[in-house]
């Protein structure tokens, strides 16, 4: 049996499903959007490629696909019509262009990449192609921020004031040191664009768009190039303000948080689930001296596995890119919210690195690398 014919079976459930996807990158991130895959109506997994090619077949083999030779051979393949992009975050655009050139829709792991001219390219080469493209974010297919978005376009919080995300976990020397792109400002950044980016999406797609930024970064736990701590201010378009904490030296390692507060209330997220909500039409006026737990009773978080939840996610937002193939449309997270994403981010390590406030956008919408100097 050849690399591209193993596994039959399945390429006859291919044969009966409307999108084929392959995968370009067999690492850790690639299982999940495997795993996401198997539970999506309409799609089946068709093959896989990494370079390095024992590591290409032997996922293969456990997800009774084809392992691809290379890049090449895989965008050959005619049942395949979406592609993972779950590289090296500082490669998705070297990649994703080549996808975009065959024809393949794109599901792009985040960042979208590490740099706003790459960023820029990939949503170029899409563009020029015609291939619809999202960037994951899958966070916002969680229920706690689904029900967030709710009552904010329904204004349930009144006017925004403030908005902090954080994002305070712990990797061990031994998570940076196991490949030698982790940490290093080519191919991956920090705490904040490796882990912290996603709860800058949630901020930004709660808050709006954010003007400026001031922050600072350390590297203080961890034989790495770039940081394992990072902490902005904010400024909105709207005149709100916000905080951004990121870090992978905060031991053991707690819920990702998501707090935005308005003139009328306030709803608090971790890890997904919606943890506090109050709103000032629910409970009663604390008087002049106001009040510390205004917020009322937690409100109980779903009793799922965490990790069956983070497939859920993943599927839902694959899901919604092949609804958006299907329906000529937009996907609810667009590659220009993965831009956006990436811009505050470049914009924190730039005002650190520069000890200045940085306003956005960046003029010209160019970007240097992450940390580059």
């Amino acid at each position: 049996m050849t690399d591209r014919d193993q596994g039959p079976a399945h390429v006859h459930e291919v044969g009966a499903a409307r999108h084929g996807l392959g995968i370009v990158g067999a690492g850790v991130i690639a299982e999940t959007h495997a795993a996401a895959v198997a539970i999506i109506p309409g799609i089946a997994l068709v093959a896989v490629t990494d370079l390095e090619p024992e590591r290409a077949k032997a996922f293969a083999h456990a997800h009774d696909c084809a392992a691809e030779a290379d890049l090449d051979a895989l965008l050959a393949r005619e049942d395949v019509d979406v592609v993972s992009v779950c590289v090296p975050s500082g490669r998705h655009a070297e990649v994703g262009v080549r996808v975009a050139a065959a024809g393949k829709h794109l599901v792009v792991e985040k960042p979208i990449d590490v740099s706003l001219d790459a960023a820029d390219r990939l949503i170029d080469a899409a563009r020029a192609a015609g291939v619809v493209m999202t960037v994951i974010s899958q966070h916002r297919f969680d229920q706690g921020l689904i029900e967030l978005r709710r009552l904010l376009d329904d204004e349930a919080l009144g006017r925004l004031v403030l908005g902090d995300a954080s994002t305070k976990w712990y990797r061990s020397q031994a998570y940076y040191d196991s490949a030698d792109w982790r940490g290093t400002w080519a191919l991956d950044g920090g705490s904040l664009m490796n882990q912290g980016i996603h709860y800058v999406d949630l901020l930004r797609w709660s808050m709006g768009p954010v003007t400026e930024v001031t922050a600072v970064y350390a590297t203080e736990a961890h034989e790495m190039e770039a940081e394992d701590v990072a902490l902005a201010v904010l400024r909105f378009a709207s005149g709100a303000v916000g905080t951004i904490a990121a870090s992978t030296a905060v031991f053991p390692g707690f819920a990702q948080r998501l707090e935005i507060s308005g003139t009328d209330g306030t709803v608090v997220v971790e890890d997904g689930e919606i943890v506090h909500r109050a709103f000032r039409t629910q409970l009663p006026d604390p008087g002049l001296r106001g009040t510390r737990d205004g917020l009322g009773a937690a409100v109980p978080a779903a009793g799922a596995n965490a990790a069956a939840l983070a497939t859920a996610s993943h599927a839902a937002q694959i899901a919604d890119l092949l609804a958006a193939v299907d329906e000529g449309r937009e996907p609810s997270v667009t590659a220009a919210d993965g831009r956006a994403a990436l811009e505050v981010v470049l914009a924190v390590y730039q005002s650190a690195r520069e000890g200045r406030t940085v306003l956005l956008p960046v003029p010209g919408g160019a970007g240097r690398a992450a940390g580059s100097r």
